[in-house]
């Protein structure tokens, strides 16, 4: 399989990571489009040591379920966008490694062809905690959790609403959990900016997205 991330991902050097590959938390999303919260939290779980690399899986149109996804830009498209919010942090990287992979994509069969196409990584997944109150539905789930580390991003419980009230909760394979509190949490959707795009609300979008991403989109005249 044709290496699916922008360029060749640099081995570190022998002790760090698994057989001196990298640890990799997956990022999966449709990312249509990216914006700044997608990119400032996977620079915080690198920031926080929670993984070395964060990789971004675009997730491909499903033909099956064209009527759920009308809004949705093309997979390359998203690709650019995803590689143009990222091209400056090196920790982060956006992939179409799902885009080579059979329809429906499911989570599962992703990470696996990940540890054959990488077996010197150490590849862990990154969730929102609306997925994770529903993982227990998700394909094959039972097998991602004895596999790879879950990564859980969420609001803290009990607490008013500050700039830091974010949480993260590593679920290990062995079935203990570590918490990191003091992440940022962001108010902000792909949705919203859409709706901002298509409404006219250029600042609130231009806010959110990198100013790459904005141009290009305003230039293509995406989501109007």
């Amino acid at each position: 399989m044709t290496n699916p991330i922008n360029g060749v991902t640099t081995p570190l050097p022998a002790g760090r990571g698994k057989g001196g590959g990298s640890s990799i938390a997956i990022f999966g999303g449709s990312f249509n489009p990216i914006h700044k919260g997608h990119v400032r939290l996977a620079q915080a779980i690198c920031k926080a040591g929670l993984a070395e690399e964060v990789w971004l899986m675009v997730s491909p149109l499903n033909p099956l379920k064209q009527n759920d996804q009308s809004e949705l830009l093309d997979d390359n498209k998203r690709l650019h966008l995803a590689r143009l919010a990222t091209a400056a942090t090196p920790c982060i990287q956006a992939s179409d490694f799902e885009f080579h992979l059979p329809i429906p994509s499911y989570t599962v069969n992703t990470l696996a062809e990940l540890q054959d196409a990488y077996p010197q990584h150490t590849f862990s997944l990154l969730i929102g905690e609306d997925n994770w109150q529903r993982f227990s539905r998700w394909y094959q789930s039972d097998v991602i959790r004895s596999r790879h580390d879950i990564i859980v991003y969420g609001r803290k419980e009990n607490t008013e609403s500050t700039e830091r009230n974010g949480i993260v909760t590593v679920h290990h394979t062995d079935g203990s959990e570590e918490t990191h509190e003091g992440f940022q949490l962001y108010n902000i959707s792909s949705t919203l900016i859409r709706q901002a795009l298509r409404s006219g609300d250029l600042a609130f979008a231009r806010r959110w997205l990198h100013p790459e991403v904005y141009r290009f989109i305003r230039q293509h005249k995406f989501y109007l």
